[in-house]
């Protein structure tokens, strides 16, 4: 089974979180890979048997391109890929006290088009233990994924990503 790890990011807090996931879940996936460097081409998800995303939030407010990464360029071509049944967790980084209204909105994005393609999504977190006021990310009162706040909560990260990744571990079958 391969499971791919990809990121978008801007300042490398993304890619951060993402070598963090690949320590805990070690071989049972590929190296986190940036999601720039697919030249605009998302096919390789279909080849893959689940996928781990991270995706930041930078344009928030927005209804669209919320991550200000090459994410934003990818969405439409990840809604037309067939996925159908494949896992896919989401992980978002966003900042709760800075934007505490946005709070991580961009994985809410990421996690429509994957839905779109017939993707399994897996990986919601409660909100539980966060403190925000707003987030579109929130369906049916969990998290559509793991939201990590690097700017106001980074002594939660390692505990949270830990948690996250033995829920992956079961939902994905790793």
């Amino acid at each position: 089974m391969t499971i791919g790890i990809y990121f978008g990011s801007q300042t490398g807090k993304t890619e951060m979180v993402c070598a963090k996931i690949k320590s805990e879940l070690g071989d049972s996936v590929t190296d986190p890979k940036d999601v720039s460097e697919l030249g605009g081409d998302p096919s390789q998800f279909s080849e893959m048997d689940g996928l781990i995303c991270a995706i930041p939030t930078w344009n928030t407010g927005e209804e669209e391109n919320r991550s200000g990464t090459a994410w934003d360029e990818l969405l439409e071509k990840i809604g037309e890929l067939d996925l159908k049944g494949k896992p896919v967790a989401i992980c978002g980084l966003g900042d709760a006290a800075g934007y505490a209204d946005n709070f991580v909105d961009a994985m809410e994005e990421l996690h429509r088009y994957f839905e779109k393609a017939g993707a399994k999504m897996v990986g919601y977190v409660s909100t539980d233990g966060y403190t925000f006021t707003g987030s579109k990310s929130i369906i049916d009162g969990k998290f559509c994924g793991l939201p990590v706040d690097e700017d106001s909560e980074s002594e939660h990260t390692d505990e949270r990503v830990t948690k996250w990744c033995s829920q992956l571990k079961s939902e994905m079958g790793l």
